[in-house]
């Protein structure tokens, strides 16, 4: 869910953001889902996983009748039923996702209904997008602060470099030293992740320079920037 919600806004997973929220309504879906947390997480390329048991104000849930399931058993209650589930306060969907339970008694007829019985779906907020499948909702902030777009970029060069070694035909214990074409997207990334870039691509030295003459330089795309980079073994 939280890869497709990245597709939806174009955002790599290379690119790491800050948190995702998921409301509590089942407590053995959360013991699941916590103790494979860190798998999530890694995988996802996502800093926090919080579990939220409050959604007002976060997440925006529209619910109306599934008229092929309650049509059948309740065909001239139908009416009053979207009346009824149309004044549903958000409260009110929580606690049927919840409870998965729902009755009411119109014209002396009693109404018992599950979730699946009705149409449930969440709204995106500014700044998150929010999915929903069955009793499960992921609220994903899809806020890229300066920290975490230098992060991004920071393993963008890792991917392009570890590209660069292969192309050239390294072997995989050989160390190297990279250069690195100035650039204001890319010397922040440098910068702050130098070590880590480094310590994944073998690198002793890591260096930035205004210009590469050097004939063995190569020209990478980042998205719509294209950098300079220069490796070579140590």
């Amino acid at each position: 869910m939280v890869l497709a919600l990245r597709r939806k806004v174009n955002i790599k997973v290379r690119q790491p953001l800050s948190r995702i929220l998921i409301p509590v309504l089942d407590p053995v879906l959360k013991e699941h889902i916590e103790a494979v947390k860190s798998l999530i997480l890694n995988e996802v390329n996502i800093k926090q996983l919080e579990f939220i048991e409050d959604t007002t104000g976060v997440i925006t849930k529209r619910i109306k009748p599934n008229f092929k399931t309650l049509g059948p058993r309740y065909g001239k209650q139908m009416k009053q039923i979207s009346a009824l589930v149309a004044g549903f306060s958000q409260a009110d969907i929580a606690q049927l996702e919840r409870t998965d339970s729902w009755t009411a008694e119109i014209d002396g007829v009693k109404i018992e209904a599950t979730a699946a019985d009705f149409d449930i779906t969440s709204e995106d907020m500014p700044g998150w997008l929010v999915a929903a499948e069955g009793k499960l909702t992921v609220a994903m902030d899809i806020t890229v602060t300066e920290e975490l777009k230098r992060e991004g970029m920071a393993r963008e060069l890792v991917n392009r470099i570890q590209n660069i070694r292969k192309e050239s035909g390294f072997e995989v214990t050989d160390k190297i030293r990279i250069t690195i074409g100035k650039n204001g997207q890319t010397d922040g990334a440098v910068e702050s992740y130098g070590d880590y870039i480094a310590a994944q691509t073998l690198a002793v030295s890591i260096s930035s320079a205004d210009s590469i003459t050097d004939p063995d330089t190569q020209n990478i795309e980042l998205d719509d920037l294209t950098v300079s980079i220069l490796v070579k073994k140590a």
